[in-house]
């Protein structure tokens, strides 16, 4: 293309410079010819810093400025985080791109003696202005947080404004300051688009070492309508601009960030919603919305992939409320675990019963421990155990892209080491995996019918592979067989299993069969 220099306006914090420099990057790359210079603008918002902006009258704290900048020609295109746009924006900007979006969720951080002060049975204090993480975070934090069981952890809350470095600070100063907090809750996307970026990994690398965390699962925590997600626009007339733009634009981030922002519109909209609504995809099972408000029930809105066959006679059987087998530890396992747990990288315990009581003290104090679910969490956090994130109820393979993301510095997933049962060794791909305990019963010694499918089933949900092991045979031939996610969806097909379909859960199959 001919050369030309556009001007893009962006805030002046580390972190809206970094993810302004990103986009100028890349539309450089891809359109050569093209050179992006930055402007940096101060915002309403930037200035503010005293309270909360929900605390506020007005809007458009963080755009106003550069809004007006772009109209009057100052400058060409912007970036945004897309979810500081508010929901009637002029018709005279375009939105050009919204690219592919960064990972979603909060991430909790923590002062380094927050683990020590937690099974002391002390409090803590977090630090957000955010009326949303307000209302639905400490409620999670105290199920999730090492503890004693049946002692409630003391969470108290303070307001929190200013850059992501400036409340990293917080979790540094001395007990004594006046400003020390024990912990923050911030985007995780922040965090990535300052890594990647150098000045803002500079500021990182001095902050973020040896600081305890927990990335917080959708389903409980869904994040803020669109969090994660820039938004880009240019001036309408600007059809060139526009071409260039509609390059870096990706469909599915666009599509989820609109479902998530009608939700917004329908309860007013602005930042002072204590409600949160995070989609995603999820490659074989389909779209999940989650969504959750105030002290509310989590929800999830699932649109399978695939279009379910219809429903004719049903006779389900529920493996998830079925009789399970007995289990008995495994002393090789248990001193496999014992020899192998201080020196891991990072551990991914498979069940609470995974992990034996003799082995929870030999963890390496900073050894990143993932789990499959919140369960597993929960269970462990009452064993005092520090659990740093969950795959909420995915399988292994969905942490994939926090594993890929260089600012939590994990391993790769064949330098986990996980903790398991012995039926479930063999669909373990990633890691050394261990096996701290088994079926006090083979599954191919035990007699099918005993609990299993009923003769007349139509439908089948198995709780986990060693179950579908243990009762295959007298599953009714041509049912419609069901599981969640992970590696008992997998197991079955290799089994070959017919009229196979991924639920997110059990209570997706049974409100599908309307039970």
């Amino acid at each position: 293309m001919p050369a030309r220099l556009v001007k893009l306006g962006t805030r002046r914090s580390a972190l809206a410079r970094a993810q302004s420099a990103a986009v100028a990057r890349t539309l450089e790359r891809l359109h050569p010819g093209l050179s992006v210079e930055l402007v940096g603008i101060e915002t309403r918002g930037d200035r503010i810093q005293d309270r909360p902006l929900s605390s506020v009258d007005g809007k458009e704290f963080f755009t106003a400025e550069i809004d007006q900048a772009l109209l009057e020609g100052a400058i060409d295109l912007t970036v945004h985080s897309y979810k500081d746009l508010s929901l009637e924006r002029t018709p005279r900007l375009h939105l050009a791109a919204v690219p592919a979006r960064e990972l979603p969720f909060d991430i909790a951080i923590f002062a380094r003696d927050v683990p020590e002060r937690l099974a002391a049975g002390q409090g803590i204090t977090l630090g957000t202005s955010s009326p949303r993480r307000q209302s639905l975070v400490p409620s999670f934090l105290r199920q999730v947080l090492p503890h004693v069981a049946g002692r409630p952890i003391d969470i108290q809350l303070v307001e929190l404004r200013g850059n992501v470095d400036s409340r990293l600070r917080r979790l540094h100063e001395p007990r004594s300051a006046a400003r020390q907090l024990d912990g923050i809750i911030i985007a995780f996307a922040g965090l990535s688009r300052l890594w990647v970026d150098s000045a803002g990994r500079a500021l990182l690398e001095g902050l973020l070492p040896q600081l305890p965390r927990m990335l917080l699962p959708l389903s409980q925590c869904p994040a803020a309508p669109a969090q994660g997600a820039l938004g880009i626009e240019c001036r309408a007339e600007d059809s060139a601009l526009r071409g260039l733009l509609a390059s870096i634009d990706d469909a599915a981030t666009r599509r989820a960030v609109q479902a998530e922002r009608l939700l917004l519109a329908e309860r007013g909209g602005g930042c002072h919603q204590s409600f949160g609504a995070t989609q995603i995809e999820v490659p074989q099972l389909g779209t999940l919305l989650y969504l959750r408000e105030g002290g509310g029930e989590p929800q999830l809105r699932w649109t399978p992939a695939a279009p379910l066959p219809r429903l004719g006679i049903v006779r389900a059987w529920d493996g998830s409320g079925a009789e399970r087998a007995a289990l008995e530890p495994d002393a090789d396992g248990i001193a496999a675990a014992l020899q192998r747990i201080g020196s891991a990288e990072a551990l991914f315990v498979s069940h609470a019963r995974a992990l034996p009581d003799s082995a929870a003290s030999h963890i390496r104090p900073g050894c990143p421990l993932y789990v499959p679910g919140i369960a597993t969490w929960r269970a462990l956090a009452e064993r005092g155990v520090w659990v740093e994130g969950c795959a909420d109820g995915f399988g292994f393979s969905y942490l994939a892209p926090l594993l890929a993301d260089p600012v939590l510095r994990l391993p790769p997933p064949e330098r986990f080491t996980a903790l398991t049962h012995a039926d479930a060794l063999g669909g373990w791909s990633a890691g050394q995996a261990i096996a701290t305990y088994r079926l006090r019963e083979a599954p191919a010694t035990v007699a099918a019918g005993s609990g299993g499918p009923p003769a007349d089933a139509t439908h089948c949900y198995w709780h986990s592979s060693a179950q579908f092991d243990r009762w295959r045979a007298s599953a009714p031939a041509g049912a419609h067989h069901a599981t969640g996610p992970g590696k008992t969806f997998e197991h079955l097909r290799r089994a070959r299993v017919q009229n196979l379909a991924m639920f997110p859960s059990v209570t997706q199959w049974r409100s599908w069969l309307s039970l």
